[in-house]
C-alpha cells in the first residue's frame, strides 16, 4: 500500500485528491492545521476515518518533520497556501511566509526525513502575470500579486531542490479550476452562491469588481487527477495544466445566472473599490505537453462547471457530503 501525505487536505483540491488516492488504494494523511474554525474538515469528515489526519503548519518546521516520520510518505502533494490573491494585496508578508517560505519548509523536511518521497508542488498561472497567452511551460514568468511573486518563490525553490539534490518534484502550473467546494472568497463561488440567493429572492443584486479579466477555468477534480499523473512519470517535470479557453468573468456570470434562469444583466453591479490593484487580464493554458505525455483531457467545458457549481448551491445536489461529482471520462 503506497502512502501520501496530502497539504491542504480540507481545501477544494485536497479533499477531490484524498478521493481519488483512497479510490486508488493508497494510505492517505491530511495535514491540518489547528483551528478554532466550526467544522473545519467539512470537506473531508464524508472520508473519515479512512483518511488519517495529522496536525501540522507550513510556519512550523518542526511539526512538518513529525508529520513526515508519521506518514512514511511514497508521495507528498502540498496543497496548502494562502491561496486568495485579493487577500496577498492585504497581508503580504504572510503570503510570502505561508505560500512561500512555507514550500520551502516543506521541501527542507521532506529531504531530511523522506528523500526518496516523490514532491508535488502546486504551482499557479498568476506567475505568468500579463504574458502574452496562451502560456506554457517556457513562458516568462511576471507576477503581478504577491500571492503570484510567493508561488514563484515555491516554485523556484523546488526546481532548485529538484536539481541540487535530485529530488522527485514536479510542479503543476494549475490554471483556474472550479467545483461547487470552492471557497466563498473566490469569484466564480461568489457568483454562484449569489445565484442561488438571487433565485431564491433572499437577495436581488451581486457586486462585481473587473468583468473583463479573463481566466482559463477548468474542473477541480480533474485537475488531481493530472497532479498523482504526474508523480507517476519516470522523471520529474513540470506541467501547465489547463483548458486552453479562456472566458472573462462576465462570461462566467451570464453562464451561471442563465443556469438558474436569470438574466445576469439585471443583478450585477460593479464596485471599483473591488479592482486589484494590479490586474492580470488574460490568463490561458497551453498544455499540450500535459494532453502527449500524461494522456490527460479536460472534459467539461464553462457552462458544464457554472451549472454544478449553481445547482449545488440552489440545494440539487449534495456533492460534498455524498462524494465528488466526477466529470465526464475521468479515469478513475
Amino acid at each position: 500500500m503506497r502512502s501520501a501525505l496530502v497539504t491542504g487536505v480540507n481545501g477544494q483540491d485536497g479533499s477531490y485528491l484524498a478521493e481519488l488516492l483512497l479510490s486508488k488504494g493508497y494510505r492517505v494523511i491530511g495535514l491540518v492545521r489547528r483551528t478554532a474554525a466550526e467544522n473545519p474538515y467539512s470537506r473531508v469528515n464524508h472520508l473519515l476515518p479512512r483518511l488519517k489526519l495529522v496536525e501540522g503548519d507550513l510556519l512550523d518546521a518542526g511539526s512538518l518533520i513529525r508529520a513526515l516520520e508519521l506518514a512514511e510518505p511514497d508521495e507528498v502533494y502540498n496543497l496548502a497556501a494562502q491561496s486568495f490573491v485579493g487577500v496577498s494585496f492585504r497581508e503580504p508578508v504572510a503570503t510570502a511566509d505561508i505560500t512561500g517560505v512555507g514550500t520551502l519548509r516543506l521541501l527542507e523536511a521532506v529531504r531530511q526525513v523522506a528523500p526518496h518521497a516523490r514532491f508535488y508542488q502546486a504551482s499557479s498561472s498568476e506567475m505568468f502575470g500579463n504574458v502574452a497567452a496562451p502560456q506554457n511551460e517556457i513562458s516568462p514568468f511576471r507576477p503581478r500579486s504577491p500571492y503570484a511573486v510567493a508561488k514563484l518563490f515555491a516554485h523556484a525553490s523546488c526546481i532548485t531542490y529538484r536539481e541540487s539534490y535530485g529530488m522527485y518534484v514536479a510542479c503543476g502550473i494549475l490554471f483556474n479550476h472550479e467545483s461547487p467546494r470552492r471557497g466563498a472568497e473566490f469569484v466564480t463561488r461568489k457568483i454562484s452562491l449569489a445565484v442561488a440567493a438571487i433565485a431564491r429572492q433572499e437577495q436581488r443584486t451581486l457586486t462585481l469588481g473587473s468583468l473583463d479579466a479573463r481566466r482559463d477555468w477548468g474542473w477541480a477534480p480533474e485537475y488531481v487527477d493530472v497532479m498523482h499523473r504526474m508523480l507517476q512519470m519516470d522523471r520529474p517535470e513540470d506541467f501547465v495544466v489547463g483548458t486552453g479557453v479562456a472566458h472573462s468573468v462576465k462570461d462566467f456570470c451570464q453562464a451561471a445566472f442563465e443556469a438558474a434562469g436569470l438574466d445576469w444583466r439585471e443583478h450585477v453591479v460593479q464596485d471599483p473599490e473591488l479592482m486589484r490593484p494590479a490586474e492580470v487580464f488574460d490568463l490561458r493554458a497551453d498544455s499540450s505537453k500535459a494532453r502527449e505525455l500524461l494522456n490527460w483531457e479536460p472534459s467539461m467545458d464553462l457552462k458544464d462547471i457554472a451549472s454544478a457549481m449553481v445547482r449545488h448551491d440552489l440545494g440539487l445536489s449534495q456533492e460534498t457530503a455524498g462524494g465528488p461529482v466526477w466529470p465526464r471520462g475521468l479515469a478513475r
